[in-house]
């Protein structure tokens, strides 16, 4: 009978330990996901605004400003229905440019100003990521709805 109860004492630690891994797992993945919202998503408040997510869109034309003798670079992205200024300070991607998709990493403050991390690039001329197509559709969609 003892070896039983030590067996089964055995089994409910190691169930238990197991438990609490899965449940730890399932919290860091959670809070290391990084969700995507377009402008309009942003402008409708539905972004958090107490950590980082990806926005998409289009560069705006004509909105690409540099600081002098610094890496600090200020852009507009939009989905061809709101827009949001961005700040980066970094490097750009080579395939970076005006009128083209772009996804940024960041944050976004009170005032509606996102503050990117990183700029992902795209893979060529052509490609656009599949959260911005979408948001660019969708916005066309709303546009054409509203008017």
């Amino acid at each position: 009978m003892k070896a039983r109860r030590k067996r089964l004492i055995f089994i409910a630690a190691v169930l238990g330990g197991v438990a609490v891994a899965i449940a730890l797992s399932t919290l860091a993945f959670r809070n290391n996901l990084l969700f995507f919202f377009s402008p309009t998503q942003i402008a409708n408040g539905e972004a958090p605004t107490e950590r980082q997510f990806r926005l998409g869109g289009m560069v705006v034309d004509g909105s690409l400003s540099r600081a002098d003798g610094s890496l600090t670079v200020d852009f507009v992205v939009t989905d061809n229905l709101h827009s949001v200024p961005v700040s980066y300070t970094g490097i750009l991607p080579d395939l970076f440019q005006e009128g083209q998709g772009v996804v940024a990493v960041g944050r976004i403050d009170g005032t509606g100003h996102f503050s990117a991390d990183q700029i992902i690039a795209k893979h060529d001329e052509n490609y656009m990521p599949p959260e911005v197509a979408a948001a660019l559709e969708a916005a066309e969609a709303a546009r054409d709805d509203g008017s």
